[in-house]
């Protein structure tokens, strides 16, 4: 069994986060849950790393989650245990959609419940062509919407197709992910890891402050009440980045012909 529940490598400003709990498909015990938590609430104050890749060891991405891997030990009530366990896996999701570095998750083989739900708080999503998903609590007596896919998917996908996959737990496979525009593309599982930080270096050839609004602007503007409101937002980034050196840096690169050389300024 591993005794390093996630991996993480750097690869210049990007960083690649890797579930590894292959012998149990990945699925969340204490030290994964706490683990991953505590990585993505650290990357709000590291302004160092830009892009995340999140991928999986073995040959699921995650299976969902493992109940035997959370002891009561505290004797805690029954309804306290388990609201810890239920809040601490929901954290993981918003602190993904609240860190400023776009996410780039990497699916292949089975992504269940929880790991479903890691792949739709991702920014972009890219599939192996064997990447199975499904919001897999309503097939062992639960609610169908749990862990953000009731709030995610519709988004994604739209009501009815959103809907259709909460309310009978099936899976979808990565043809139907990539028709519906869940996922961006399908890639060759051997592929996934460089196509993924071949999109995260296209990413990070930006200015470092223009993307981390881009993601603000793009995760505010899902849920805004109007166009106008909408507008608004884009309006105060854009003046922001107008008054800044990476800015007049683009413009000038621009105009010579040449890679930018931002400095986040």
């Amino acid at each position: 069994m591993s005794e390093t529940p996630i991996l993480i490598e750097r690869r210049g400003d990007v960083e690649i986060i890797s579930l590894n709990r292959p012998d149990k498909l990945n699925c969340f015990d204490e030290p994964l849950t706490f683990g991953l938590r505590d990585y993505f609430q650290g990357l709000h104050e590291r302004e160092d790393v830009r892009v995340v890749v999140l991928r999986a060891e073995g040959r699921a991405f995650c299976a969902g989650l493992d109940l035997a891997g959370w002891e009561n030990e505290a004797q805690r009530g029954e309804l306290q245990h388990f609201w810890r366990l239920q809040r601490s896996l929901a954290g993981i999701l918003e602190l993904m959609r609240s860190c400023p570095q776009p996410i780039i998750g990497l699916g292949h083989g089975a992504a269940c419940g929880m790991g479903f739900s890691l792949l739709l708080a991702s920014d972009v999503r890219l599939a192996a062509p064997n990447l199975k998903m499904n919001a897999a609590y309503i097939k062992v007596g639960l609610g169908g919407c749990d862990l953000g896919c009731s709030y995610f998917l519709p988004r994604l996908v739209g009501a009815s197709v959103a809907s259709e996959y909460i309310l009978t737990g099936k899976f979808m496979n990565a043809e139907k992910a990539v028709s519906c525009g869940l996922v961006s593309e399908i890639v060759p599982a051997e592929d996934l890891l460089d196509k993924g930080l071949t999109l995260a270096s296209e990413m990070t050839a930006n200015a470092p402050m223009g993307l981390r609004l881009t993601k603000q602007g793009l995760n505010r503007n899902l849920d805004a009440r109007s166009l106008s409101d909408a507008m608004a937002l884009e309006d105060r980034q854009q003046v922001m980045m107008l008054m800044s050196e990476d800015f007049a840096e683009g413009v000038a690169a621009f105009q010579e012909k040449r890679e930018p050389q931002y400095r986040d300024r």
